[in-house]
């Protein structure tokens, strides 16, 4: 049971361990969690490189399963294409020159997707194979692209299985583990939860090999300091991650609002327990939710980088209704932004009202004004979204 003791700033402590608790606490962070990524790292999945544990995939296939029939969205980060590369072509150590590394991975990307396809249609979802690269996350209109097709995957029921596109990486672009991803994806999509399984309880304050008194973290606060001083490093001679990068991918989920847990793998029914409130491994929470934080973004963006006005109908659905903003309600448009742009609402006295993502580029949001969702396609030859700016995307910034 962790003690804590408050201080004159009012702020919380784990006495135990010397860490910051968060103002919420990991039962009311993981019964809430509605759209949730689960990093799988290669020990797990290849069984420490001695290839695909069959078994163990339809495990976690069968409590996503759980998840998913109980209204949440998952998605699924899956290291073990490299390792089950080395596998099927004889290799017995991880190869150091990038192309070998890229070879291993196109050989044993095929099995990966085929055993996660094969274990998810055993419990009746679609599954779809997503390969990324930092370039995809970096560039704006990529960015975009990709979130909306997992968005889009998500809304019909099915479950992305994503890893690193290993195959044209170079050391320029590549993630470097499948941690970092893991908090990307979470970042990309506004996940609620990040859920790391690896081989390890969880973290300890020390190695527990070297410093057996080392006490284990229950609960801390995602980006807390002093959770970087604990971790080590690579822990498994398959992957190429560690617990630092466990607490760094922690760190920058919670940015967009997601908190994170780091579990043992083969804890049984982690997944379906964890959501249900049990305190499993190392919870590491989030200072703001993912609406928090992604309005905060926006709303402190200094520089916008154009405007649209809007008639009185669209000032009244975005104030009093929370709705999108569409093409039809829109007058004008300032300045010269792209898509995924920060740009501002005004109402028809030239007032801020809001600001958002853009859907549309500057130029094609002029030929948009007043004119029905229905006729984007037809105006501009193809229709990324049918509004300019989301809701999700939007925050209210009217007194």
């Amino acid at each position: 049971m962790t003690t804590a003791t408050r201080t004159a700033s009012d702020a919380t402590h784990d006495t135990a361990t010397g860490l910051s608790l968060p103002h919420r606490t990991p039962a009311q962070v993981l019964t809430a969690a509605r759209r949730i990524v689960v990093k799988v790292g290669s020990s797990l999945v290849t069984n420490e490189g001695r290839g695909l544990d069959e078994s163990a995939i339809g495990q976690w296939a069968r409590q996503l399963g759980v998840l998913a029939r109980s209204g949440r969205e998952v998605v699924m980060v899956s290291s073990g294409a490299i390792a089950e590369g080395m596998k099927r072509l004889g290799w017995p150590s991880r190869p150091k020159e990038l192309h070998e590394l890229q070879a291993a991975a196109a050989v044993g990307q095929m099995g990966l997707a085929q055993m996660w396809e094969t274990k998810l249609r055993q419990q009746g979802l679609g599954s779809a194979q997503v390969l990324l690269t930092h370039a995809d996350l970096a560039d704006r209109e990529r960015y975009l692209n990709a979130r909306s097709t997992l968005l889009t995957l998500l809304a019909h029921g099915v479950v992305p299985v994503i890893n690193e596109n290993d195959t044209v990486v170079n050391d320029e672009i590549k993630f470097g583990d499948n941690d970092t991803l893991g908090a990307l994806v979470a970042n990309l999509i506004e996940a609620d939860l990040l859920v790391i399984l690896t081989d390890q309880r969880g973290l300890y304050t020390a190695d527990p090999r070297k410093q057996p008194d080392a006490a284990f973290v229950h609960v801390a606060r995602a980006g807390d300091p002093a959770l970087e001083s604990m971790a080590g490093g690579a822990g498994s001679r398959v992957g190429t991650g560690g617990m630092i990068t466990k607490i760094l991918a922690a760190k920058r989920a919670a940015g967009s609002g997601a908190s994170t847990v780091i579990a043992w793998g083969r804890e049984p029914d982690v997944l379906p327990r964890l959501v249900a409130g049990e305190a499993i491994g190392t919870c590491l929470v989030a200072d703001n939710t993912k609406q928090q934080a992604r309005k905060q973004w926006m709303a402190d963006h200094l520089q916008l980088r154009g405007a649209v006005t809007v008639d009185a109908g669209a000032v009244a659905k975005l104030l009093h209704e929370g709705k999108s903003l569409l093409p039809i309600g829109m007058t004008a448009v300032d300045g010269d932004f792209q898509r995924g742009d920060v740009i501002a609402v005004r109402a028809p006295d030239g007032r801020e009202i809001a600001r958002g993502l853009a859907n549309y580029a500057a130029a094609e949001a002029r030929l948009l004004c007043r004119r029905p969702s229905a006729e984007i396609e037809r105006l501009l030859g193809y229709a990324a979204e049918p509004e300019m700016i989301h809701r999700d995307n939007l925050v209210v910034t009217a007194r």
